[in-house]
This record gives C-alpha cells, sequence and structure tokens, in this order.
C-alpha cells in the first residue's frame, strides 16, 4: 500500500512540479519553434514515464527496438494489458511517439495538456462524428513525421489474453502509408490489475517486431492486415507463455 500511496504522490506533485516546463513549451509552440517544442516535450515526457514505472517496482526489458525504422514515422500498433502501457512505452521506447488515447483521459488537468502537446488524440468511441475526425487527426500526425501508437483491441484485458482488434483500427496505416511496427506487451498486467488501484512489482517484456511496409491496395480492404498483426502480436504472447511453463515446471 505505500508503494501505491508514494506512486500517486509522486504523480501529481510531479505533474505540478513541470509547469514552468510547460509554459516554456506554450511560449515555443506560439513562436512557431515546433522542433525545440517537440524535443523538450518528448524529453519531459519520456523521463516522467520511465520514473512512474521505476517507482512501481517493475523491471522492463525490450527486445528488438532495432526493428524501429529512424527516419520515418511510423504507426506502433500494441495489445493493451493495463493502465501502465502507456507510461511503458512512452517511457522505455526511445523514438518519439504520441497515442490515441481514450476520451477519459482529456479530463485529468495537467496531463491532458501535455499530451496534447505530444500531439496526443483522444478517441469518443460512442460518437461517430468525433472518432472520424480522431481518425482525421491522427492520419495528418503520422503525414506530418509523427510516430503514433494505437491499441486496437480498444480497451485493457482482464486476463492478458489478446482481444478482438476493433473495425478500422488500422485507417492511419492504409491512409497516411505509414509502417506498422507491432509491438507486444507481457505482464504489465500484474502492475496494476484491471477494477484495482493497487500497485505491485512485476517483469514486463516489451516485444518489437518487424515493421510492415503498406501496399497499394491495403486500405480498401484491411482484414488480412489485421490478421497478420494480430497474429504476429499473439504468436509473442503464446511463445512467452510456454516459456514460463517450461521455467517454473
Amino acid at each position: 500500500m505505500f508503494r501505491t500511496i508514494k506512486w500517486f504522490i509522486y504523480f501529481w506533485y510531479s505533474l505540478i512540479a513541470l509547469t514552468p516546463d510547460m509554459k516554456k513549451v506554450k511560449k515555443l509552440n506560439e513562436q512557431g519553434d515546433i522542433v525545440q517544442k517537440d524535443k523538450i516535450v518528448y524529453e519531459k515526457a519520456s523521463n516522467w514515464a520511465k520514473n512512474l514505472v521505476d517507482l512501481s517496482g517493475t523491471r522492463v526489458s525490450v527486445i528488438g527496438e532495432d526493428n524501429i525504422p529512424e527516419d520515418e514515422a511510423v504507426l506502433f500498433v500494441s495489445n493493451h494489458q493495463g493502465n501502465f502501457d502507456i507510461p511503458i512505452l512512452l517511457g522505455f521506447i526511445k523514438k518519439p511517439k504520441a497515442f490515441v488515447a481514450k476520451e477519459e483521459l482529456r479530463k485529468f488537468p495537467l496531463l491532458s495538456t501535455w499530451m496534447e502537446y505530444m500531439n496526443c488524440i483522444f478517441l469518443n468511441r460512442s460518437n461517430s462524428r468525433e472518432s472520424i475526425k480522431a481518425v482525421k487527426q491522427g492520419i495528418n500526425n503520422l503525414k506530418q513525421g509523427y510516430s503514433m501508437v494505437i491499441f486496437p483491441e480498444g480497451t485493457r484485458s482482464r486476463d492478458g489474453e489478446l482481444g478482438e482488434f476493433k473495425p478500422g483500427a488500422l485507417k492511419l496505416a492504409t491512409k497516411s502509408k505509414a509502417s506498422i511496427v507491432p509491438i507486444t506487451i507481457n505482464g504489465s498486467k500484474n502492475i496494476m490489475t484491471k477494477g484495482s488501484f493497487i500497485i505491485k512489482p512485476a517483469e514486463v517484456e516489451v516485444i518489437i517486431s518487424k515493421p510492415i511496409e503498406i501496399e497499394e491496395g491495403m486500405d480498401k480492404d484491411t482484414k488480412s492486415l489485421t490478421e497478420n498483426i494480430k497474429n504476429i502480436i499473439n504468436d509473442n504472447l503464446e511463445h512467452k507463455e510456454k516459456i514460463y511453463d517450461k521455467k517454473f515446471v
């Protein structure tokens, strides 16, 4: 319980402590110095996210980071095991990135402002018009050179099993022609189980698979592309579970 209390105190105190940096970012944005603005935003956000994960006592290992293209924006497509998935990807994968996040996060003061400066998108699935607008914004972000992260399951998994991908989840890639980089997160569900606010240490593995380039015609039928990416992520999950079984038998 002490770990959980300490974590939440740091969460809010550190956001407040970053207020001077937020003002600097706002000024740079108004001046049109986007390069410097993006540099500060990513540096502050990634350090903050990594500290949040470290405070949970969690150890994260990243496999395959050399699979990420260096000089182009990509769409990271990841499974979604828990609340710590965003700070894990933000703090432990070096490439700057923004997230397609649920609309509820917009209600968090300070946090939502930083997310807006990161070019994150808040998706309201209950409003089709707003959802279409958000997808168009994500496509535009990718075309402008900002990598994005999407969780196509749409919600966290309660047991770690991979859920169904939402229809149209990959439109950001097929419409922008950005390469897709599948990501498998295994173990983050154990940090904060769904329905609980108690934080516990865990071992988390992040597997970055080889990028998939978007070819002509993929924008007309994304079913096979979606199944391909889902199978890649699921295979990584199942392989890891087999390793655990052998280790503890």
